[in-house]
């Protein structure tokens, strides 16, 4: 029997930085941390997954880069409701052994808004939630919101992933007073913006330097009134309620998926609808991963379809580690556990009867 791995190097109390982190050892036991129950494994509704990378990562995103290699971040640090200190960020080429690549925008050293402390829960702090990675038009942009709100897009003056990065919109202030930004390059070259509760899409610049024009906001044509299928803080159920916050969009065969995360029967997911066009409407609000909010979807080299995942429930395996999740598209469109998944051993995960 293998040994347990040792524990991942001791940061000092309170660090705003996760760190390089470490290989999971898939022969030691899974632990369960923050309450994780992983009933939805023993349910039956997700695999046997574990994380790809033993490392304190909340709102795991991960993209393909124009190099060929994966670029991951998060919300990272010891507690992100009391301060972290910025961007981190970890590379691999093959989704299972990741590089880090380290703090690649310090907020005290490259913000500017953002270095101010805001209150959140009565207290003082200057603390990054849920940044993201995009490769686009050719170069590498960061979308982070500070805690409580307020969104920034930065992009890089090297055309390289490890920066430097500066404002891409004006640095004066907050573009958007809101949290869980997300970027989307479409097919024909257009790049849209949207964020929390993906209420509302919109259109870039062509120099990606603002706003195209006012947002378009988003209709389900067909929305999900099931209490359990939702937050009890949402809104009134009304056309456009996708979900709470963690905006994601991206596209898969033809067909546009716009999601936010939301309590769906209890656990952390994210609620996605489709559409055949940007701004809908969108149709068949569904449940994409369970226990899979707060995260991207993403198309690898070999042309699967993943679903980042760090876990943020009781029915969750584990709670605030990078891991994935392979998807697939039933014949209506909707996202759904692929019965391949490549990372577990022998590369196949079969579904109970």
């Amino acid at each position: 029997m293998s040994a347990v791995a040792p524990p991942a190097p001791a940061r000092a109390e309170g660090s705003g930085i996760s760190g390089p982190g470490r290989a999971y050892d898939s022969a030691a036991p899974l632990e369960f941390h923050r309450g994780a129950g992983g009933s939805a494994v023993r349910d039956g509704l997700l695999p046997p997954i574990a994380p790809i990378w033993e490392l304190h990562l909340r709102d795991t995103v991960i993209c393909l880069g124009g190099d060929g290699n994966y670029y991951m971040t998060g919300s990272s640090g010891a507690d992100i409701w009391d301060h972290n200190d910025g961007v981190e960020l970890w590379r691999s080429s093959d989704l299972k052994r990741w590089d880090y690549l380290g703090l690649v925008w310090d907020t005290h050293r490259d913000g500017t808004w953002e270095k101010k402390p805001q209150d959140l829960h009565g207290k003082p702090v200057v603390t990054i939630w849920a940044p993201e990675i995009h490769y686009i038009r050719k170069n590498y942009f960061i979308a982070l919101s500070m805690a409580p709100g307020g969104i920034a897009i930065l992009k890089s003056t090297t055309g390289k992933p490890q920066g430097p990065y500066t404002h891409a919109f004006s640095p004066e202030a907050a573009i958007v007073d809101a949290i869980d930004p997300t970027l989307f390059e479409d097919d024909d070259g257009n790049v849209y913006f949207t964020h929390s509760s993906a209420r509302q899409i919109w259109l870039l610049k062509d120099d990606l330097s603002g706003f195209d024009g006012a947002p378009h906001t988003i209709v389900l044509a067909d929305p999900d009134h099931t209490p359990s299928h939702h937050a009890a803080r949402c809104t009134p159920r009304g056309s456009n309620d996708l979900g709470t916050e963690g905006a994601t969009l991206s596209k898969a065969h033809g067909r546009y998926y716009l999601g936010a995360a939301d309590s769906y029967e209890g656990r952390y997911s994210t609620s996605v609808g489709i559409s055949d066009t940007i701004y809908g409407p969108y149709h068949t609000r569904h449940e994409a991963v369970p226990c899979g909010g707060g995260t991207n979807f993403f198309e690898d080299k070999q042309k699967n379809w993943w679903c980042a995942f760090f876990g943020n429930d009781n029915q969750s395996p584990w709670r605030e580690k990078p891991g994935l999740v392979c998807i697939d598209f039933d014949k209506d469109g909707r996202m759904m556990v692929n019965a391949r998944q490549p990372l577990l051993p022998g590369g196949v995960w079969h579904r109970p009867a």
